[in-house]
């Protein structure tokens, strides 16, 4: 079964194109080193009447956006070898200097999960 890597994040919406740059950049660094499937998706449908919505989840402000995105992988083994290669890429060190980052670290949520149903 496949392995996921899940992140959830507030994205200034003044910012979408430069993270949306970023992650083209990150998502091609990614599948060139083995991530099966890599994918940024922003939020559209936030209101819920259950559970715990996204815009609280990552305490939404004025003027952001849900970002959900999640990467592919064989197994967590495949993950922990590309993801591995990946920090020592140049282009992901390049795009990712802290004080210019698209987001705020701070309020990303990230894991990485086993898959338990794949139809």
């Amino acid at each position: 079964m496949p392995y996921v890597d899940g992140f959830v994040l507030p994205v200034p919406r003044k910012k979408l194109d430069a993270y949306r740059r970023m992650s083209r950049m990150a998502g091609k660094v990614w599948k060139e080193h083995g991530a099966l499937e890599y994918r940024e998706c922003v939020g559209e449908d936030l209101k819920v009447d259950f559970g715990l919505p996204f815009t609280k989840l990552t305490d939404l402000k004025r003027g952001e956006l849900v970002v959900f995105s999640w990467i592919v992988f064989k197994s967590k083994a495949h993950r922990d070898k590309v993801n591995a290669k990946v920090m020592k890429d140049p282009r992901l060190s390049k795009m990712c200097k802290e004080d210019d980052m698209p987001f705020d670290l701070k309020r990303m949520a990230y894991g990485g999960f086993k898959t338990i149903v794949d139809m």
